[in-house]
């Protein structure tokens, strides 16, 4: 399953490759038909290796994943300086933005950062490496960003959605579970809170609960699973390509994660399969969700259990489909577009 990132780089590729020549540099393997052209650099992982985010290493970039982002960089910049592309934009934080700026400050190239990682020191430490332009995916970032670096311009444009991919109709995966289901996608990492998602529908009379997804903490988040609701329970790990499916299987949709996330694509993803959203009360879920679910402290237990049974209480109608609509990638990219335009010009 992509995360965030991944998702953005390959729609706002696939559609700015019918007008432009897109080049995607990237460790992983090349997946499917793509308009633009992708590039594999040779990379050793070590999968077993866990994320260093809140330590001081990470804080630094010296942890195992940002050395390897550092050594892909390495790799990268002599085929960024080869092509001389008009714009490059680095996905990963850490070294990357740094030395990429500087690349490209010496050929005349110009940098955007699309800020993926949320308010916080990733996005600080790109808003700091100078781009030309600082992407922000909602109004409230983009508030933080013009404090966090006032000398750097800011936009906002926020991630999307594929509205032809994700919809009600279509067919379903088969889960061997009691209705209704509650759909929980997203990383098991202690950031997401899945935990509060489990203990919250654990209350609820007999809600089934499908957890997609995988991580650090998948045996804790199977344990807990497995403890509170027993065959109420199921997680699983599901391709990209799948998850509509999983979509249409469920009642509603929530997502328990602390307020800093920069978007969440999977809430426009469900919205879009027409599920109602329960999800965390800040700014950033309130512009994403709008009408179209319940917002809660995921960490009250009673009152997320609540909302989870308001959210499969109510009828919601075409709201979340509707709300889904303004994140139409199609409409995402052509601002993309828009803004590489001006820079160039």
């Amino acid at each position: 399953m992509d995360r965030g990132a991944e998702t953005f780089v390959k729609e706002v590729a696939q559609r700015l490759a019918d007008k432009n020549e897109v080049v995607v540099y990237q460790a992983g393997d090349k997946e499917g038909f793509e308009k633009y052209r992708v590039e594999t650099i040779p990379m050793g992982f070590n999968w077993k290796k866990k994320s260093g985010a809140g330590t001081l290493a990470a804080r630094f970039f010296i942890d195992y994943w940002n050395r390897l982002v550092f050594i892909f960089t390495l790799k990268a910049i002599p085929k960024v300086w080869k092509e001389k592309f008009n714009i490059v934009i680095p996905v990963n934080g850490g070294w990357m933005p740094a030395l990429i700026r500087l690349v490209t400050w010496l050929y005349g190239g110009k940098m955007v950062i699309s800020g993926q990682s949320g308010k916080g020191w990733d996005d600080r430490n790109n808003l700091w490496c100078f781009p030309n332009t600082f992407v922000a995916l909602s109004v409230d970032a983009k508030k933080w960003a013009g404090k966090a670096n006032p000398f750097v311009k800011t936009i906002r444009i926020p991630n999307g959605v594929d509205l032809k991919k994700f919809k009600p109709d279509g067919p379903k995966m088969t889960v061997n579970l009691p209705r209704p289901v509650i759909l929980c996608v997203g990383a098991l990492t202690k950031s997401k809170r899945t935990d509060l998602t489990i203990r919250a529908v654990a209350k609820t009379k007999d809600a089934g609960l499908l957890i997609v997804g995988d991580g650090d903490l998948k045996s804790e988040i199977s344990r807990l699973g497995d403890k509170l609701l027993g065959k109420r329970f199921k997680l699983i790990k599901v391709p990209f390509e799948k998850m509509p499916n999983v979509y249409r299987v469920a009642d509603v949709f929530t997502l328990a994660s602390e307020s800093y996330y920069s978007f969440e694509i999977v809430l426009v993803e469900a919205m879009a399969s027409g599920l109602a959203v329960v999800a965390n009360k800040d700014d950033i879920r309130i512009e994403i969700i709008g009408r179209a679910g319940v917002l809660v402290d995921p960490t009250n237990t009673d009152a997320y259990t609540v909302a989870l049974e308001n959210a499969l209480r109510l009828r919601w109608g075409k709201r979340p489909i509707n709300q889904a609509k303004k994140f139409d990638w199609d409409k995402i990219a052509e601002k993309y577009e828009k803004l590489f335009l001006s820079i160039i010009h």
